[in-house]
């Protein structure tokens, strides 16, 4: 690992996207897609060039952390994930101890690739298994069995992972509050130093949409009653009562394990929270690279293309990198300002600048940091905003204070647990 240090003033978070996987699941709306070795290979080459593209635009910014998200980042192999990080590591200023993150799927992980995740700085890994059940993943569409994940769980332990999460989903088609209850135990048993907890979304245009989503349920259902047993040969999802069941239970057993709570879908132990994420709960600025990716510089939101032929022209193209990304719509050298009054021009590949407003900045700080089980800081707010938070927001908090949904302590303000249930009723009142 070679990475320069030195003492600037921003923060920065870099998240970095890899597009493939081996085939899509039934539940994944995420932008990825299959592919070869000859095409993962043309794409890393086209990411190093934006990367070095972005290289003068935030040189008074410190990257504290580095997410490798997907699709399925362990699909790379070792050579191209280490050509990623020389290339990040020659473009950026990190602090002294980032934490690094990349995503694995079982199935798609060696040991060759771990010895060289390590060498490349790589300190966290996060493991997708979803469930323990082989009939729940066969039902999701994932590639691996619980055994593989073992594998895949020992090769981590032995290339000398000592920050691994592990991410679940529940509410799956079928499931019960037994096999649910299973799935944490036999997890929290292998004492990952974190979980990620997430309870299933249909999302339109998904394999799932198809067969649970809001046309399909108004089949299911009549009177509240469902009409059939299963849906083109599958379960149907748990019901109303058993998902409250199963949410309740995630945090009650993880906590016996001594997992604490502290996003409303994460759990961690002690000193092992995720970095990254806080960092996006916080409104800490982000630089999204790679296909799809998402920006959050200076109060400006943006995307780059979806687009793989755009991106690939751009970036592939033969142009020298520091002529690549333009000058209308990129950050200005050394502040990482972005021009937001025009969108990408055919010389760059980013999309939709949206400057927030100072309401929107102060709904998201609320919103966002209300995902947090410390809450949110009155303090803060007031040193961001120029202005008191009740003055703002002093009806809803009174009135989800009256309701039992958030509590104020020592300044902070939190959802309560009933809260955390139905946060996202709490939330639209922010907006």
């Amino acid at each position: 690992m070679c990475s320069s240090w030195m003492m600037t003033d921003r923060e920065l978070e870099l998240y970095v996207h890899i597009p493939f996987c081996v085939r899509k699941c039934a539940y994944c709306d995420f932008l990825s897609f299959p592919s070869g070795e000859r095409e993962r290979k043309a794409y890393v080459d086209a990411l190093i060039r934006e990367i070095e593209s972005r290289k003068d635009n935030f040189t008074d910014c410190r990257v504290s952390t580095v997410f490798l998200g997907g699709g399925t980042p362990s699909l790379l192999d070792g050579e191209d994930t280490a050509r990623l990080f020389d290339a990040l590591y020659r473009s950026f200023t990190f602090v002294e101890d980032p934490e690094i993150t990349i995503e694995a799927n079982p199935g798609t992980v060696t040991a060759e690739k771990m010895i060289s995740w390590r060498k490349s700085g790589i300190s966290r890994l996060s493991i997708g298994l979803q469930s323990v059940n082989d009939e729940e993943l066969r039902m999701l569409g994932r590639i691996h069995t619980y055994r593989e994940f073992l594998d895949t769980y020992s090769l981590a332990r032995d290339a000398g992972f000592g920050n691994i999460n592990i991410d679940l989903i529940s509410a799956i088609p079928g499931q019960t509050v037994k096999s649910w209850e299973k799935t944490l135990r036999t997890v929290a048993e292998l004492a990952p130093e974190h979980i990620s907890a997430y309870s299933l979304i249909v999302e339109e245009g998904t394999p799932f949409y198809n067969l649970y989503g809001e046309e399909q349920q108004k089949e299911l259902f009549s009177d509240g009653k469902i009409s059939s047993p299963s849906v083109g040969g599958f379960p149907p999802l748990p019901d109303e009562e058993k998902d409250r069941k199963i949410y309740e239970q995630t945090a009650v057993i993880l906590n016996e394990y001594g997992y604490h709570r502290y996003e409303i879908s994460n759990y961690a132990k002690q000193g092992y929270e995720c970095r990254h994420n806080l960092g996006y709960w916080e409104r800490k600025e982000y630089l999204g690279l790679g296909l799809g990716a998402a920006s959050l510089i200076r109060e400006t939101r943006f995307h780059n293309t979806a687009d793989m032929k755009k991106y690939m022209d751009v970036f592939s193209d033969g142009t020298p990198a520091e002529n690549v990304s333009g000058e209308r719509n990129t950050a200005s050298a050394g502040t990482g300002e972005i021009q937001s009054e025009n969108s990408a021009g055919q010389d760059d590949v980013r999309e939709e600048f949206e400057s927030l407003s100072r309401e929107e900045q102060m709904a998201e700080f609320m919103i966002l940091g209300l995902r947090k089980t410390a809450g949110i800081s009155a303090e803060e707010f007031s040193s961001l905003y120029g202005t008191g938070i009740k003055e703002v927001y002093g009806s809803q908090i009174r009135r989800f204070e009256k309701e039992g949904l958030l509590t104020e302590e020592d300044g902070m303000i939190r959802l309560t647990p009933r809260g955390i249930d139905v946060s996202n009723y709490v939330f639209c009142e922010f907006v």
